[in-house]
């Protein structure tokens, strides 16, 4: 059994040849894991320069919500705004066309 774990003996290299591509495995999962729970899960290293990241729709109203909001104000007159709601309803199926067909 000595002569398999002496190479020089001619017997090869014995089970220690596994040694090394384990090793090599174990730092990989070791390097990724790392990343994983820091770089990767935070979005990345240049993220913290971007700033806050909201939604756009928190940011950005509806269309329909813009076309009342412009109708309240007196922007467009009542005409306009029954031709822009349909438009919208046909481009958007919502309201209460949308779900009929």
């Amino acid at each position: 059994m000595p002569e398999l774990a002496d190479p020089w003996s001619g017997g090869g290299p014995g089970p220690w040849i596994l040694f090394v591509p384990v090793l090599w495995a174990l730092v990989i999962f070791g390097v990724v894991t790392l990343l994983r729970r820091t770089v990767w899960r935070h979005g990345g290293p240049g993220r913290q320069f971007r700033g806050p990241q909201y939604p756009a729709r928190a940011e950005t109203p509806s269309p329909l919500a813009v076309l009342g909001r412009r109708f309240a104000s007196g922007e467009i007159d009542e005409e306009e705004y029954w031709r822009r709601l349909s438009v919208l309803e046909e481009h958007f199926a919502a309201g209460p066309k949308g779900g009929a067909a």
